[in-house]
């Protein structure tokens, strides 16, 4: 309808260190995300990302290719991200023109792997300052990859990157363990799953990393590491199987849940239908259930004994 106001649009921007499954995400949720009666629109914002593997409705390469930046600038690959997306803020009226007509589709944006560009570079934040200003309403869907729960240095390394993200970025923020299915790969867990994805007291990892002879020496800078991300008490994790659609659907409610997205009778019913149809069908649950019996402490796996007969 002419001069009708513009209608309010929702979606997340994916985001994470390369190699955490932010691609494979997009393909996941994309896909519940239809199941539930949504019309989505998967958003390409990685230059360097090749052979996608869902539907792309929008692709950055159209505007900017990494290849080509860097063949002209003599730029590395870091060097080359960080000037696509200062190519991109610096030609938002192109996205523009890209997301108006998919306007009322829920948007997946794909977004790239560089750690600088979610911790002290403006470009992506002001790309997504600017889709703020049209109306468009995004959840920061931060993921890590689960195996750094089972080093205590490396957890410790995540907790600061992922506090400074929250706090560069300026969106509503949902972090994921992502990978749940592969962390028994990794190696028996120190402590109860809870205990990661909560940011349960630290100094007990602090205590693991005493008996380590070379962290020893850096017991006072890594107390203040963790002094710092207790105080400002911000950073939990939300576990993700993205084989798991149990999984796929905690992670869509504390999404909606963060930017405000109100779903209707039609959508609650298809989830409904969706959750009570047979096991194994589309998704795999036997890889999500064993780390939770193997992590999961006596008296929570007693809980989520009585939920599922509930």
């Amino acid at each position: 309808m002419a001069g009708a106001a513009p209608t309010t649009a929702f979606g997340q921007a994916v985001i994470g260190p390369p190699g955490s499954g932010k691609t494979t995400y997009c393909l996941g949720m994309s896909e519940f995300l239809r199941a539930l009666g949504r019309r989505v629109a998967v958003v390409n914002l990685d230059p360097a990302n090749e052979g996608l593997p869902y539907e792309c409705a929008v692709d950055v390469s159209e505007l900017v290719g990494l290849g080509d930046v860097m063949d002209a600038l003599r730029l590395g690959p870091n060097g080359g991200l960080l000037y696509c997306m200062e190519y991109l803020e610096a030609n938002l009226d192109w996205l523009r023109a890209k997301l108006e007509p998919l306007r009322g589709h829920y948007f997946l944006f794909d977004c790239p792997g560089q750690v600088e560009l979610c911790t002290h570079h403006g470009a992506l934040r002001s790309i997504f300052s600017q889709m703020a200003q049209w109306d468009l309403r995004l959840t920061a869907v931060h993921l890590v990859d689960s195996h750094y729960c089972t080093d205590p240095a490396k957890f410790i390394s995540v907790l600061c990157t992922s506090l400074a993200t929250m706090l560069h970025v300026e969106l509503p923020h949902v972090n994921l363990l992502s990978k749940m299915d592969l962390i028994e790969h990794y190696g028996k867990l120190a402590f109860n799953l809870d205990y990661y994805t909560e940011v349960l007291d630290l100094s007990y990892l602090l205590d693991h990393l005493a008996s380590d002879p070379f962290f020893r020496h850096y017991r006072q800078l890594n107390e203040k590491l963790v002094q710092l991300i207790e105080d400002y008490s911000l950073v939990s994790f939300i576990p993700l199987n993205i084989q798991d659609k149990e999984s796929i659907q905690r992670v869509l409610q504390a999404v909606d849940k963060a930017n405000g997205y109100c779903f209707g009778v039609q959508e609650q019913r298809s989830l409904e239908a969706m959750m009570s149809a047979a096991m194994g069908a589309d998704f795999h649950f036997s890889s999500t259930l064993g780390v939770q019996e193997k992590y999961l402490a006596p008296s929570d796996q007693s809980v989520e004994q009585e939920a599922m007969q509930l």
